[in-house]
């Protein structure tokens, strides 16, 4: 199962992880991990102000945490991706879970 933990101050996206692999079908053919890695590997390229962030990456984990209040137009690309990864989560959601975190988990 793939697990999306994120932390919301005032509207602005904080903190997000993406961990975990779908398990949906075999490798390379697993359309929900195609699918939250397409939109995330997205998100991350769009982001104006990438030098605003603390960013892990690797086979099955991005992090991506912001290290001072987000840009509004960054703040709406992190949000899209949340919306995005939602949409998965109600056609998936045996495969994906995302939870809102009041803070973040060691």
């Amino acid at each position: 199962m793939i697990n999306v933990e994120y932390i919301e101050n005032k509207a602005n996206i904080a903190y997000i992880k993406i961990s975990g692999h779908a398990n949906y079908d075999d490798y390379g053919k697993d359309i929900v991990c195609s699918a939250v890695s397409a939109i995330s590997i997205g998100a991350l390229n769009a982001l104006r102000n990438i030098e605003n962030y603390a960013i892990t990456q690797k086979e099955g984990l991005i992090i991506i945490e912001s290290k001072n209040e987000s840009s509004y137009e960054d703040n709406i690309i992190l949000q899209t991706m949340l919306t995005q990864l939602k949409t998965i989560e109600q056609s998936y959601p045996k495969f994906i879970q995302i939870v809102r975190l009041i803070k973040r988990k060691e």
